[in-house]
């Protein structure tokens, strides 16, 4: 009995599931699914899938990166008796509140991953996303409890949803994207998140300008009273608010995304299933297949030899890693990501603090203060971080990850020198111009690749958990920049950045640290997923050796997979 026709299609959607309507044999429809994903032609169900995944990131760096310039406003509306500033510890809590957050949220959605699948949650952390972004948009200060109380709770649950983002996103990513432009597909995804400061810089700049004459009238900050403070009330609010709205439109795909095929084939198992759903993905329709079409395939299922593959546990993970040529490889992840975020979100978080410090913000009058911050961070944004991004993109699948990683690495270690060195010997433009570089390297380079390797390196069924690990890894080192050594900038000097030098030093040891640890991480550009598992971890392809002994003649029968 051959296999099920089935209807859709289009000049940009092509129904794959009629080229193999005609096997029979459920393996050799897997392979050549898996091989029509891999060969594939950059088409629009890339576009889709980069867009559908790429709208969280947007979402999740909006969320995270607005919080430099809301810090601003809402000095100005709760501390109006304290220099209209935030204190150092709430400065820190609010900053952190999202990275503590987004630890459990990668750790808990990593290993749910593995284990339900990648369909069945997500959208979930979306929806987590919208509830939490929304809570902190109508917070508001009580006799119980401080605003800041509030948002830090509202930002944690927020942050369980970025990070749930990370791995589920990366690896739908990966297990659908072809090989040659893999690494640019899922650069591409990430690269929303430049696109996500970019927004939230704009958003606040539109809506300080919203408010101009009201913020003008106070020529400092002691004079932002009554309806000033309203009008930054309102302002920070509509910042926040508004990144729930990308996340509400993502959500109806990422609902209805099928299960991903690898997914389905290695861990679930289900070989007829997987098959279905692929070519229904590719073809442009959403969701699963449906019963019938999963029934027929298995119906044609003749003679079949099994084939041990390693089932997914507790102890089959421990086992796995405690060898040192799988646990150095994640090792290598968690550890680039750790360093490598240690100084992203450092300097990153601290960007207004950075502007200040070299003439960009800090005004007496509050509009020009606001409003030079919100266009300082768009300067930052658009010279360093959005082409930083881009060029990733560009030569991902050419120079290759591990190439740049390591290069990226180097040269943010030696830019963090020279800044940390001669803090006090360089003028505030070429400080700015330092700081661009770091944004450009950074985004070229370890920020971008430490989410694509862990998303390509592993076997199916841990490839989510390890990215997630991977992932935590990197915030807690944003949690250590935020809550040790951020606030190290005012050491000496409350409320002045005199120790800043010594924080770019501090900076530019952990970039070293990234530099040497890079080494431990595979290269893994233009390979399927299949042949990296392979090559790692020691499992064998058993797509490729199917058509190699088919096209040599020696395979007789079916072979299915079973788990040990």
């Amino acid at each position: 009995m051959s296999g099920v026709k089935t209807s859709g299609g289009n000049a940009a959607f092509h129904n794959f599931v009629n080229d193999f309507a005609h096997i029979s044999d459920p393996n050799e429809r897997r392979r050549l699914a898996l091989e029509k994903i891999d060969n594939a032609p950059f088409s629009w169900y890339h576009v889709r899938a980069i867009v559908v995944a790429g709208i969280g990131f947007f979402t999740d760096s909006y969320d995270i990166f607005s919080i430099n310039i809301v810090v601003t406003m809402l000095g100005y509306v709760y501390f109006h008796n304290k220099g209209s500033k935030l204190p150092t510890n709430s400065d820190t809590a609010v900053k952190a509140a999202t990275s503590g957050g987004t630890v459990v949220g990668q750790l808990f959605f990593g290993w749910l991953a593995d284990i339900v699948g990648r369909k069945r949650i997500y959208g979930i952390e979306l929806i987590i996303i919208i509830v939490g972004t929304l809570g902190q948009a109508l917070s508001g200060p009580s006799q119980a409890m401080d605003i800041i109380g509030i948002l830090c709770f509202w930002r944690v649950i927020m942050g369980i949803g970025i990070g749930g983002d990370y791995p589920l996103s990366s690896i739908i990513t990966s297990e659908f994207a072809t090989t040659k432009w893999r690494g640019a597909i899922m650069g591409a995804v990430f690269a929303n998140q430049g696109w996500g400061q970019l927004a939230a810089a704009i958003v606040a700049l539109c809506a300080t300008a919203g408010f101009k004459n009201t913020l003008q009238a106070a020529n400092t900050a002691a004079m932002c009273t009554g309806n000033c403070q309203t009008a930054l009330d309102k302002a920070w609010r509509i910042t926040i608010g508004l990144g729930a709205v990308p996340a509400c439109i993502a959500l109806y795909f990422r609902l209805t995304i099928p299960e991903t095929p690898r997914y389905t084939f290695d861990v679930a198992r289900e070989l007829e299933k997987g098959a279905a759903d692929i070519q229904k993905y590719i073809s442009g329709a959403y969701g699963n297949a449906k019963e019938n079409e999963i029934k027929a395939l298995r119906e044609a299922e003749t003679n079949p030899v099994e084939l041990v593959v390693p089932k997914a546990s507790w102890s089959d993970f421990w086992a796995h890693f405690s060898q040192w040529k799988h646990g150095s490889i994640l090792i290598g992840t968690a550890g680039s990501w750790l360093f490598l975020d240690i100084a992203f979100y450092g300097l990153g978080l601290n960007n207004s603090t950075i502007l200040a410090a070299i003439g960009y913000a800090g005004q007496a009058n509050v509009y020009t203060n606001i409003y030079n911050v919100c266009v300082g961070n768009l300067i930052l944004i658009c010279a360093g971080s959005i082409p930083g991004y881009w060029f990733a993109v560009a030569t991902l699948d050419i120079v290759g990850r591990r190439t740049l990683q390591i290069a990226g690495f180097l040269i943010l270690t030696i830019l963090f020198c020279i800044i940390g060195f001669a803090y006090n010997k360089i003028s505030g433009h070429g400080l700015l111009g330092l700081y661009v570089l770091c944004q450009l390297f950074m985004n070229w380079g370890p920020n971008t690749t430490t989410f694509i390797v862990p998303g390509e390196c592993y076997p199916t069924r841990y490839r989510s958990t390890a990215h997630g690990i991977s992932a935590a890894s990197g915030k807690i080192g944003a949690i250590i920049a935020q809550t040790a050594i951020a606030p190290l900038r005012t050491r000496g000097c409350p409320g002045g950045t005199c120790w800043l030098n010594h924080v770019m030093e501090i900076f530019a040891l952990f970039m070293l640290c990234g530099f040497f640890v890079s080494f431990l991480i595979p290269e893994t550009k233009r390979e399927t997923l299949e042949d990296i598992n392979e090559r790692l971890h020691g499992e064998t392809n058993y797509a490729r050796h199917n058509a190699e002994s088919s096209i040599e003649g020696g395979s007789t029968g079916e072979k299915k997979v079973v788990e040990v």
